[in-house]
């Protein structure tokens, strides 16, 4: 075995201290797997507990922390007590050969079409009629914004009674988060909006917020993560470019996060316009070995996810989690060559795939990237 192999199963210890059993994470998705109103099903506990070896960090699909935020149906939700017994069967099953279980929590924003079904409307940081959405969202009060920041504070506590191993700020992929962050998505004029730093003051409140219920509530040990996408440019559609987002990054880090997570869908190595240096590798420049970096994208094979490692200091697998169950603990022992890559009709029983999953990638207006293999179930 190689030594960029035998580095992906080595632990890693991160800035709190809290130590992982590999570089390998499992990326957080949703699995369609809960009830109508977010409490964990059988699904999610056979789903995760399925893959308790995939990885040395798994990280759960968002939680929605106020059902005003729902995006999914089938998502998970810690918006109020009543979830964390469920919450706590999870993080069992997601423990059970050592591996650390987070918690990734977030609000949906302007994208929140489910709870627009439910309640009638969506919030967002600003009342912009947004050409890809059939509704115009309702602009926030200063007050909602301080609700769903404390908001953010009551899931993180919530899942430290569940017995998470840590939570993940979800900051990406277009929700409330990076709403605020985006010049095209906040056209506020007071504190929140207008110049870089003022839309930087949302997302830095809630990881103030996190930090200071973890300080109050958790052991020493317990992981925050950031996840952000690393810059909003979509033709002539500029929310923020890559070098906003490092000021921001940089922000985040000086509130001592134990590592930040690039959302990135292209490849792993994905570079921005005009550097020879890839993402990842401008990030971890940027955090210095003050946190550590987690990268993403088409990793599917061992070799991937040891060319990954040039790029972040963990690489996370997500389709690939979905076919191989096992994967970290075969390149562990030494069976490379077990490492299944695509869905077969002898493999899927074995995997606990929850059925609206996989409704999900079966249907023809399917918006999620391929999932190999999964064809030959047709």
């Amino acid at each position: 075995m190689s030594i960029n192999l035998k580095t992906l199963v080595e632990p890693l210890i991160l800035r709190n201290g809290a130590v992982i059993q590999s570089r390998i994470a499992m990326a957080p998705m949703v699995v369609e797997g809960s009830t109508r109103d977010g409490v964990v099903s059988q699904q999610d506990i056979d789903y995760f507990q399925t893959r308790s070896n995939v990885a040395g960090l798994i990280i759960t699909g968002a939680a929605v922390v106020n059902e005003n935020g729902r995006g999914f149906n089938h998502q998970l939700s810690v918006s109020d007590d009543k979830h964390i017994k469920g919450l706590a069967n999870l993080a069992k099953a997601i423990k059970g050969n050592g591996s650390k279980a987070i918690l990734q929590i977030y609000h949906c924003g302007r994208e929140a079409a489910v709870a627009y079904a439910a309640l009638g409307e969506v919030i967002a940081p600003s009342a912009i009629d947004f050409p890809f959405l059939s509704y115009v969202p309702r602009e926030m009060t200063s007050g909602e914004i301080d609700e769903i920041i404390k908001d953010f504070g009551h899931a993180t506590k919530r899942a430290i009674m569940a017995g998470f191993d840590g939570i993940e700020i979800h900051g990406a992929n277009h929700y409330l988060i990076q709403q605020f962050f985006s010049a095209y998505s906040n056209h506020r004029i007071d504190k929140w909006g207008g110049s870089l730093k003022n839309r930087m003051n949302f997302p830095l409140a809630v990881v103030e917020e996190v930090k200071s219920v973890v300080e109050e509530f958790a052991k020493k040990d317990f992981i925050i993560g950031y996840r952000f996408s690393p810059q909003e440019i979509h033709g002539e559609n500029i929310g923020y470019s890559f070098e906003d987002v490092l000021q921001l990054v940089e922000e985040v880090i000086k509130r001592k996060v134990d590592y930040v997570h690039l959302s990135i869908f292209s490849n792993y190595d994905a570079q921005p316009s005009g550097t020879s240096e890839s993402f990842g590798q401008l990030v971890k420049k940027q955090a210095n070995g003050r946190c550590a970096v987690l990268i993403i994208s088409n990793v599917f094979s061992a070799a991937d996810a040891a060319k990954a490692l040039a790029h972040g200091d963990i690489v996370a697998i997500g389709r690939e989690a979905l076919i191989e169950p096992e994967f970290a603990l075969k390149i562990k022992e030494n069976r490379i060559n077990e490492i299944a890559c695509e869905i077969s009709k002898e493999s899927f029983p074995g995997l606990a795939l929850p059925e609206k999953l996989t409704e999900w990638y079966l249907s023809k207006n399917c918006v999620l990237p391929p999932l190999p293999g999964l064809d030959s179930l047709r």
